[in-house]
């Protein structure tokens, strides 16, 4: 196979080239099976949330809104990177140009930060449903959500946008191979022939912190939750700690991969690419399972669309 020519200036690459998970080719072929696996499950059940909350009126409130544009992030967020580490995985050597690398590094951190702000909104709309709850339908109105939603994926182009023009001007010469099965920020830098110091403070003060202060937010907004819980009758308060378990089961898994990888970016850990796997396969996976599974009204409203699928195809 005729290798990809590198081109020989400082200022960028044609190609790089991704080490992926293993050498392996049994661990190749099982990790294959696996991602295939999470992926088919990950894309079936974000989407059947997503026409569920569509389908079902009673599911037309911010809280399911909200949950709907995490099941679409989900979605974006696991394509960017699963279909071509599958690919890779039938590949000897594992080429990605460097405008795809760059894409890719781009739609991760649209996805990843919209999440992360998304996660940390729909913290508020449960403070104020289980703090405010009189003042609930007044505080997250229809425009307030529509408003928020703009801002957060906003916020997550500015950010993304940012953090891949950083990248991307710095020059690139010799070493062209990837630690890792996709391109991320930390991982590209380091195969820059210049000193990045100044842009791993950046993306510690970007990724890093956006990262710690939703994160501190967050657990701010539990707390106090947790504290007006104590006030309600037992079955609002197992309701309302369902709901909020499930939600800081999923802050946990997504936001300390963030602080895990981007707080020591020019540092490369043996359990970086065990923690980017979960990053990238497994959480987006998890969010359906976690929020149908606790939640009694998706339950419902998923065993009732069924029933109509059913009827239908009877019919």
């Amino acid at each position: 196979m005729e290798e990809p020519v590198l081109l020989n200036q400082t200022t960028s690459v044609a190609y790089f080239r991704l080490r992926g998970l293993s050498i392996n080719q049994k661990v190749q072929m099982a990790t294959f099976a696996m991602f295939l696996i999470f992926y088919v499950l990950t894309l079936t059940g974000n989407i059947l949330i997503v026409i569920t909350i569509i389908y079902e009126r009673r599911l037309h409130t911010p809280m399911y809104f909200f949950l709907s544009n995490l099941s679409f992030i989900d979605v974006c967020h696991s394509t960017v990177t699963v279909p071509k580490m599958l690919g890779d995985t039938w590949s000897e050597e594992k080429f990605i140009s460097f405008d795809a690398c760059v894409t890719q590094m781009f739609f991760l951190h649209l996805f990843a930060c919209t999440e992360i702000f998304l996660l940390t909104v729909m913290a508020y709309d449960r403070y104020v449903a289980i703090c405010k709850p009189l003042q609930y339908m007044t505080v997250m109105n229809w425009k307030v959500c529509v408003l928020l939603a703009v801002a957060l994926w906003t916020g997550g182009t500015i950010h993304s946008i940012a953090l891949t023009s950083l990248t991307i001007k710095l020059p690139y010469c010799g070493a062209d191979e990837i630690d890792s099965f996709f391109c991320d920020v930390p991982q590209v830098i380091k195969l820059a022939c210049t000193d990045t110091y100044i842009i791993e403070i950046l993306i510690v003060s970007n990724s890093g912190l956006i990262s710690m202060v939703c994160f501190m937010v967050l657990v701010v907004s539990y707390a106090v939750i947790l504290v007006s819980l104590r006030q309600q009758i037992s079955e609002g308060r197992r309701k309302a700690l369902s709901t909020c378990a499930a939600h800081l089961t999923v802050v946990i898994l997504f936001l300390g991969h963030c602080i895990f990888i981007y707080s020591h970016p020019s540092t490369s850990l043996p359990e970086d690419k065990v923690v980017s796997v979960f990053f990238t396969a497994v959480t987006p996976l998890l969010n359906p399972i976690i929020y149908t599974l606790r939640n009694e009204d998706m339950k419902n409203a998923l065993n009732k669309l069924m029933g109509m699928m059913e009827r239908r195809e009877k019919k």
